[in-house]
């Protein structure tokens, strides 16, 4: 029996408002420019936001030492613009269907369906913003690219805040 949690939890401020890092969860432009760990882009991003909706995104890496891709599909459960946002998400091909994580290399155990968690908080025009993503443990690969994708957009929201001032 293991004492870890089986959940990431990451909170921050970004200096933007509610409505634009809604926008950047929600907007699949602007969710490919920041989502995934580093080194890795988007090509693809299609977005149902609403209740019962469906999410498709990939992750690639394109290195000299090789390529890969990563596909996630799932739906979204609760849409409450500009607040929360609760989607699950599965590991699953280019089609959308889903495959056992340990096709991707997770460990055995890994869910084959998981929770994103997302509550927003407008603090005096700054955004408070509280993910959890249950089913991927506290210090793992899957909590490192969570983090390395906070700061990839944070960074964009400043540049976005920035750029509308």
């Amino acid at each position: 029996m293991s004492d870890a949690q089986d959940w990431v939890r990451i909170e921050r401020e970004f200096d933007a408002p509610i409505d634009l890092v809604w926008k950047m969860w929600t907007d699949p432009a602007l969710f490919k420019r920041w989502y995934g760990p580093n080194g890795m882009s988007v090509p693809t991003a299609e977005m149902d936001v609403k209740i019962g909706g469906t999410r498709k995104v990939c992750m690639a890496l394109q290195s000299p030492e090789r390529s890969m891709e990563m596909w996630f599909t799932g739906v979204y459960k609760e849409v409450s613009a500009p607040d929360r946002l609760v989607y699950t998400e599965s590991m699953c091909d280019a089609d959308g269907t889903i495959i056992p994580p340990q096709a991707m290399g997770m460990p055995e155990g890994f869910p084959d369906i998981t929770e994103v968690i997302i509550d927003l908080q407008d603090v005096g025009g700054k955004t408070r913003i509280v993910m959890v993503h249950v089913g991927v443990p506290e210090g793992t690969a899957g909590a490192g690219g969570w983090a390395q994708a906070f700061d990839k957009m944070a960074a964009l929201a400043q540049s976005l805040f920035d750029a509308a001032q």
